[in-house]
């Protein structure tokens, strides 16, 4: 049995938002990131605020909707936080909730590559948070480089995940332009991926 993990929250009946189908969203505690505008300010706060889960704790609490996910190929989606720093523990879920789910992560990428490695066999969808394309921009914006997020997204597509990744590309006030995002879209674009979602952030 994986350790428990602290979970922000589990929230179901979510349709067509975090990828295919209806889907229930399972948010980690734990951030590499220091975003300016935080969503979710909570995950960074003391862990021992939230209660902790184990996978088969998890899998008893949202297998009530299996029905769901296998009548709309949905499932899980697994965000924070960044939840590829809890790759063992979507791996060992995996083996739980069998073949017919579907698992997303939201993630910004920036982890380093063994997470992505035990995860490939396991994720069906991947939602990329890129910011920016630009280090300087994406720097003072997170706190830091993007170099491993694009050496990690290069990695994907060798592993020929593009089509199985969606990239947000949000307008951010104060930190970068439509022409920023036009860019990135315009270099994402050159490594193969087609499947982006532009928008500004509200703060």
């Amino acid at each position: 049995m994986n350790s428990p993990v602290p979970i922000l929250g589990v929230i179901r009946h979510r349709l067509l938002i975090d990828g295919e189908g209806v889907t229930t969203l399972v948010a980690f505690h734990g951030c590499p990131l220091r975003c300016k505008y935080c969503l979710n300010p909570q995950s960074l706060s003391d862990e021992s605020d939230f209660p902790l889960y184990s996978c088969e704790q998890l899998y008893e609490r949202v297998k009530i909707d299996e029905l769901y996910f296998l009548a709309t190929r949905g499932g899980i989606t697994f965000g924070g936080g960044e939840p590829c720093l809890r790759s063992e523990f979507i791996s060992r879920f995996r083996e739980l909730c069998g073949k017919e789910w579907r698992i997303t992560v939201e993630t910004s990428l920036n982890v380093p590559r063994k997470h992505l490695e035990v995860l490939l066999p396991v994720v069906d969808d991947y939602i990329v948070d890129i910011k920016d394309m630009n280090d300087a921009i994406y720097q003072n914006y997170t706190g830091k480089s993007n170099r491993q997020v694009l050496e990690n997204l290069r990695w994907l597509i060798e592993k020929r995940k593009a089509e199985r990744i969606m990239v947000r590309i949000p307008l951010i006030p104060q930190y970068n332009t439509e022409e920023d995002t036009a860019h990135s879209t315009d270099m994402l674009k050159s490594m193969g991926l087609s499947n982006f979602d532009v928008f500004t952030y509200r703060t």
